[in-house]
């Protein structure tokens, strides 16, 4: 295969890596560090979502993979020396880190006192288990090929459309999921428990939404910035997650997310009286 043009000019290290440096889009916070090599660096500019390359597990890193905090890809630049790449992102869910918080860079060196020492200053905005939770069974060998035809789906898409893309890709997921054994995903081990767990934990994660929606109102962000930005992801991620275990029971009837969009569709534009009254 020919290597790009624009690849070209990049400082790999012996590895073949390059270190990438994620950045927020709106606020310029450094959020994380990791490596890429040339595949992923040009999935990442194809598809415009972030791709690493994990050297514990010799793979490809689709950033969210099992937490669902992917990242978005604004642009990216290239240092003097070429042997840096910087990442503009917005990141979904608000999450980079994997101890549950905005940013891996977490600690400050206080060098206030006569010795120098870390300080923790960020909150922990979701605890780790909770994020990991419905992704503790999903095998996490899965190869660069399953991550090319993940990521490639969206290329060139529209917002709108890829986020309809997005819906697609679960549809697909979750019926994958109905033949595959309890013990190797999350969905799976619901698909076989039935039915009545499958809609208990509709209603659980609805409970939790509606919480984090209560304490989400009970917020002032003047007060405390903070306390607020944590309190509005935990909504999103809570609200994400009744949409998650939603579709899961839809799939479980064979029905597909395109069918709730259609029906939403005829919907838009009415009147809610009128919309009642064509029942």
């Amino acid at each position: 295969m020919t290597t790009p043009n624009w690849l070209t000019s990049i400082k790999f290290n012996t590895d073949g890596l390059i270190p990438a440096i994620a950045q927020d889009y709106k606020t310029g916070r450094i959020l994380m560090m990791a490596w890429m090599n040339a595949e992923s660096l040009q999935l990442t500019a194809k598809t415009q979502t972030a791709v690493y390359f994990s050297r514990s597990r010799n793979q490809l890193w689709h950033k969210g993979e099992t937490s669902g905090h992917t990242q978005q890809v604004h642009d990216i630049r290239l240092d003097c020396d070429a042997d840096v790449i910087v990442l503009s992102v917005t990141q979904i869910g608000g999450i980079a880190c994997h101890t549950g918080r905005e940013s891996c860079f977490y600690q400050r060196l206080d060098m206030t006192g006569a010795e120098p020492v870390w300080q923790t200053v960020d909150a922990v905005l979701k605890d780790p288990a909770d994020i990991y939770q419905a992704n503790k069974n999903t095998n996490s060998n899965v190869n660069s090929t399953a991550h090319k035809n993940t990521v490639s789906n969206i290329n060139g898409l529209s917002s709108q459309e890829t986020q309809t893309a997005i819906l697609s890709q679960l549809d697909r997921v979750l019926a994958e999921r109905k033949q595959a054994s309890a013990d190797s995903s999350y969905v799976a081990s619901l698909y076989a428990r039935g039915l009545n767990k499958i809609l208990e934990k509709v209603g659980e994660e609805t409970t939790e939404s509606i919480i984090a929606a209560k304490d989400f109102a009970n917020c002032d962000q003047l007060t405390d910035e903070t306390q607020y930005n944590a309190a509005r992801h935990e909504l999103i991620y809570e609200v994400a997650d009744v949409w998650f275990h939603t579709l899961v029971g839809l799939a479980w009837f064979d029905i597909e997310s395109d069918a709730v969009l259609n029906e939403l569709g005829r919907r838009f534009g009415l009147s809610g009286i009128d919309e009642k009254a064509a029942r």
